[in-house]
C-alpha cells in the first residue's frame, strides 16, 4: 500500500503517479521510498515492459515539501548531518538510472526543484503545454541535487544548464523544448495518451533484454573516456545475444512479416557480462 504515489499496470505499462495533489505532489521521504520500491518491483516483474511517471492533479511535483520552513534542508534536525547523509532526490535518480525498463516522464504541470531533477534520468520526457519548469536552487540558497550536475549538462549542454541553474527562474514548456530538456510539448488532454503510445510502441515491437541492455549502454557510455569502451560492450553484446533465441525470433519474424514473440526475460536472461561497471559505495 502506498500513500504518496499510486501505481497501476495496464498493457504491460506501469504508471507511477505522484499523488499529493493538495501539495502539488511535493516531494517527501515517503515519496522517495515508495518510488524506489516501485522501480524495484518493476525490474522484478517481467510483465512490466515500460514505466510512465506523471503527477496527480494540476502539478507534476512542486519540489521538496517546505512544511518545515527554514529548517526544510537542515539535516541536523534529523540527526543526519555529516558525510553519511544522502540526498533523497539523488537516491531516486540513481534508482531510475539503474532501471532495466525504459522510463517516460509525462510532465503534466509545474516541475521545479527535485520535481524537475528527478526527471533527468528518465529516458524520454514529454510535457503538457501547461507545465512550467525551474531549477530554483540558487533562489533557495542551496545547490542542485538529485545528481543533476551530472545529468543536466549531458542532456542540454553546459551553457544551457548553467543559464537555468544560475538564474533559478521558472520557465515555460516551450522553452524546455527549445533548450532540449523535453522531447515534445502536447496539449494537456493528450499528454498521457501520447506517453502511452510511445510506451506501446516499445512494448509491442521490441525484445525486453535488448531494451534493458541498450538503456544501460547508452547512459553509461556518456561517462566513457574513449569510444573503445563502447566498442568493447557492443562486441560482447552482439556476440552473446547473437546466439540467443530472441535474435533468432527477431530475424525470423521480420522475414515472415509477423509480430515477434520474444521469450527472454530481463530478470533471468541478461548476458553474463551484465553488469559490467564497477560497484559503487552507495546503492
Amino acid at each position: 500500500m502506498t500513500s504518496d504515489i499510486s501505481v497501476s499496470v495496464e498493457d504491460k505499462i506501469l504508471t507511477i503517479t505522484l499523488n499529493r495533489p493538495d501539495r502539488l505532489n511535493a516531494f517527501t521521504n515517503v515519496m522517495r521510498d515508495e518510488m524506489i520500491a516501485a522501480f524495484d518491483q518493476a525490474d522484478a516483474d517481467d510483465d512490466v515492459r515500460c514505466i510512465i511517471v506523471t503527477g496527480e492533479g494540476r502539478g507534476f511535483c512542486a519540489g521538496a515539501d517546505l512544511g518545515e520552513g527554514g529548517d526544510t534542508f537542515n539535516t541536523e534536525r534529523e540527526g543526519q548531518d555529516g558525510p553519511v547523509w544522502r540526498d533523497g532526490g539523488g537516491q531516486v535518480s540513481l534508482r531510475i538510472f539503474e532501471s532495466k525498463k525504459p522510463v517516460i516522464g509525462a510532465i503534466n504541470g509545474p516541475a521545479v526543484g527535485v520535481g524537475v531533477t528527478m526527471t533527468l534520468p528518465m529516458d524520454i520526457r514529454i510535457t503538457s503545454s501547461a507545465a512550467k519548469f525551474g531549477f530554483v536552487f540558487s533562489r533557495r540558497g542551496i545547490v542542485p541535487e538529485a545528481c543533476s550536475s551530472w545529468f543536466l549538462p549531458r542532456i542540454v549542454g553546459i551553457q544551457q544548464a548553467l543559464a537555468w541553474t544560475f538564474s533559478g527562474r521558472v520557465f515555460p514548456a516551450e522553452e524546455a523544448l527549445k533548450g532540449g530538456l523535453v522531447q515534445e510539448v502536447t496539449a494537456p488532454e493528450n499528454l498521457l495518451p501520447r506517453a502511452r503510445a510511445i510506451a506501446a510502441e516499445i512494448v509491442e515491437n521490441t525484445a525486453p533484454v535488448s531494451v534493458a541492455l541498450t538503456r544501460q549502454m547508452m547512459w553509461r557510455m556518456l561517462g566513457a573516456d574513449h569510444p573503445m569502451e563502447a566498442h568493447k560492450i557492443d562486441s560482447r553484446g552482439i556476440a552473446q545475444l547473437g546466439i540467443s533465441p530472441d535474435v533468432k525470433e527477431g530475424v525470423e519474424s521480420f522475414l515472415e512479416k509477423r509480430p515477434p514473440e520474444f521469450s527472454m526475460k530481463p530478470s533471468e536472461d541478461m548476458p553474463d557480462f551484465y553488469p559490467w561497471w564497477d560497484d559503487r559505495p552507495f546503492k
